[in-house]
């Protein structure tokens, strides 16, 4: 069965869009910190591992508040249009990283085809935004010249990050409005 977009839909699209657009542009602070303090132990690229999960929230949000097709992907393409708007230190390149984030957070609803929405499909989103992201980051950031054995690591901290943020933190704020009875249809 088709299922479109309301109104209320796009509201509140626009309403993540925003919110997680400024909490993006303050990630890229932290984000900032974190590469100089681990530049001197050789694990400045690490940053963006650790961080990345906080910049994949929306998504998972979005899919998890509106349940439909294309709500996590809007979300967080959204969330990074709102970011480089507000004058982010990537430019333009926010919409291209907002998109592979944006497919990686769907694809995990995909997997589910739309009917599950428990903590499976977070874990699978996790999983395939960190897939895809950190291909993204293989060929965008050069992961190809550091060695086997920090990428691994880096492929953990990011799995890691990204379940916390997009998995846990997502289902706490989403169970939060389900008690409070924002989210009711």
């Amino acid at each position: 069965m088709f299922h479109q977009f309301h109104l209320k839909d796009i509201i509140l699209l626009a309403i993540i869009g925003i919110v997680f657009g400024v909490i993006y542009l303050a990630t890229g602070l932290l984000y900032n910190g974190l590469t100089i303090a681990l530049t001197p132990f050789g694990y400045g690229p690490m940053a963006n591992d650790i961080t990345l999960g906080i910049w994949c929230m929306a998504g998972p949000l979005a899919g998890f508040m509106l349940r439909l097709p294309g709500a996590s992907f809007l979300g967080e393409f959204l969330s990074a249009v709102v970011e480089m708007l507000l004058g982010d230190q990537w430019g333009v390149t926010t919409l291209l990283s907002g998109l592979v984030q944006g497919i990686g957070t769907e694809l995990g609803f995909t997997l589910t085809l739309y009917k599950i929405y428990n903590w499976v499909t977070l874990l699978l989103s996790a999983t395939t935004t960190t897939i895809l992201t950190f291909a993204w980051d293989w060929f965008r950031n050069g992961y190809s010249h550091f060695p086997f054995s920090m990428l691994i690591v880096m492929l953990i901290v990011r799995w890691l990050s990204m379940f916390f943020f997009t998995g846990v933190l997502v289902k706490l704020i989403v169970n939060l409005l389900n008690r409070s009875h924002v989210l009711s249809r």
